[in-house]
């Protein structure tokens, strides 16, 4: 078995000494390269995993890692990777990890700004980061960069940054996904709707992804299937975005009804948040033909998944998201391993049939 095999195999296997094989684990010392890439290959190939515990208590060594994430007393969805980061933080702690999380107000930029500096002061050897306002994290990134502390990204993937990881789920594939959920199964012609509640469209990677996929669903439908030359069939089907303020906001309930109202051949709606359950109280007062499509195991999207009104919800996994972020960097700082630049999480279907399968007990 792997946790049988010892150095001094390794380096009968690659017939190096002892001492050549424990400069190459811990990185240290002269070793040519060849040698260097003969050892790897051995540890692999007999499936060695070094003792880490003993290895990271011997370094006598502690990580300060911090944390930015939207306030989780603030929105529920944001209760789920607290409590996956902080699953984590308690696992590791034993490796010399210690953990400060740093909230932020999701609606307020002076609020991201101010915890983002605040960790940024801590000095932390490596930092976790939900960066929901993408134009203002840009900076604090080049800023990490220069001070050489490794971030990891989770919920929204920014490309063309320097982090050592990102881990969530693919938006664009989501939006496609979700395309696909309200339109499959459709027979007639007619209208679907996108749903932004409360976001900054413009400085929301994520969502702008979503919403791409979204429609790239339904333009794939009218793409010409017999070569490049061919005309594209009309779709069938009409994509309207909607941007939602805050549910408290009497603008919302206006503007909603307005689109229930007035467009007579809505047959679904996306919403490109966790926030179905604000929409689904008005679809009960108006035709069930109206499919509705959100994301996430939250108390009320699971009473209106149970109730039919939601007919799928996309699940993020947002507790393994803080979870195996935090990981990402433990992997990268204490236990020196390659690190995946990108981790995507399942695409999850919940219907009411196998809702029971996800919800934790």
């Amino acid at each position: 078995m792997a946790k049988n095999v010892r150095i001094k195999d390794i380096a009968a296997k690659a017939n190096v000494s002892v001492g050549t094989v424990d400069r190459v684990l811990h990185n240290r010392g002269r070793v040519a390269e060849d040698v260097r890439q003969k050892v790897l290959l051995m540890m692999k190939e007999l499936e060695y995993e070094p003792n880490m515990i003993a290895r990271t208590l011997g370094a006598n060594r502690t990580y300060r890692l911090a944390a930015i994430q939207p306030n989780h007393t603030l929105d529920p969805y944001w209760q789920a990777p607290w409590d996956g980061i902080h699953k984590a933080a308690r696992e590791l702690q034993q490796y010399g990890i210690t953990l400060t999380v740093y909230s932020y107000d999701m609606t307020r930029v002076d609020s991201f700004l101010e915890q983002a500096e605040l960790a940024t002061q801590s000095e932390p050897h490596g930092i976790l980061i939900a960066p929901l306002f993408y134009r203002e994290s840009l900076p604090f990134f080049k800023q990490w960069q220069q001070q050489q502390i490794p971030y990891v990204l989770f919920n929204s993937y920014i490309t063309d940054i320097e982090a050592v990881s990102y881990v969530g789920q693919d938006s664009y594939q989501s939006g496609f996904l979700a395309g696909k959920l309200l339109q499959f199964g459709q027979a007639q012609a007619g209208t679907f709707a996108i749903a932004h509640i409360a976001e900054d469209i413009a400085n929301s990677v994520h969502i702008t992804q979503k919403e791409r996929g979204f429609r790239d669903y339904f333009a794939q439908l009218a793409a010409p299937q017999n070569g490049p030359n061919k005309t594209p069939a009309p779709s069938l089907y009409t994509i309207l975005s909607i941007d939602l303020p805050h549910s408290r906001e009497p603008s919302f309930a206006q503007k909603l009804t307005h689109l229930l109202e007035q467009e007579k051949e809505l047959l679904g709606i996306f919403v490109s948040t966790s926030k179905a359950y604000e929409i689904a109280p008005y679809l009960t007062q108006h035709p069930s033909t109206i499919r509705l499509v959100g994301y996430d195991l939250l108390e009320e999207n699971i009473h209106f998944l149970n109730e039919g009104t939601i007919a799928f919800l996309i699940n993020q996994n947002p507790k393994e998201q803080g979870y195996y972020g935090l990981y990402a960097l433990a992997d990268q700082l204490v236990f020196k391993k390659e690190v995946a630049a990108l981790k995507y999480l399942p695409l999850d279907v919940i219907a009411k049939e196998n809702l029971q399968y996800y919800v934790e007990k």
